[in-house]
């Protein structure tokens, strides 16, 4: 998997918020697609606009059941969509991209994905509480901004 080069990167980009991303997107697409590039989807035109949305609102689902939901949000131009998803980001059935985002949710129980992604995503979040109590005991240090958005 390629992320981006630096020229490619926001400057608060998270490593673990884009293999999430990418991760959702396999969830969405389903099994088949992990050994397609992209996961079968256009991302040069408007085309798979719904499914990237499904992505966003199951990367929310996901991230809020540890309380990531911000300190793993995207960064992208779709940021604006994220964080405007509700607090349940599965139950706006007007929005067409809650089908697809309920299915991956429901693919995230099953292999290949489980248990190894919600054992990352706690692991995840034990990592940001003990890097926000660090912080909080050096307040001199510099924490990246990651640091700060973890909701309890």
């Amino acid at each position: 998997m390629t992320i981006g080069d630096p020229s490619t990167l926001d400057p608060d980009d998270c490593l673990a918020q884009m293999i999430l991303h990418e991760l959702c997107h396999s969830l969405i697409e389903g099994q088949a697609s992990l050994s397609v590039p992209d996961f079968g989807l256009d991302n040069e035109s408007e085309r798979d606009r719904v499914r990237e949305h499904a992505c966003l609102r199951l990367q929310a689902w996901l991230s809020g059941q540890h309380g990531l939901r911000q300190a793993l949000a995207p960064t992208t131009d779709f940021r604006i969509y994220y964080d405007a998803l509700p607090e349940d980001p599965l139950g706006d059935l007007g929005d067409p991209a809650c089908a697809p985002a309920r299915e991956g949710a429901a693919r995230s129980a099953e292999a290949p994905w489980a248990p190894h992604l919600q054992d990352a995503l706690e692991a995840t979040a034990t990592i940001l509480r003990t890097a926000q109590r660090l912080g909080a005991e050096h307040p001199e240090a510099d924490a990246p901004p990651i640091w700060t958005e973890l909701e309890e």
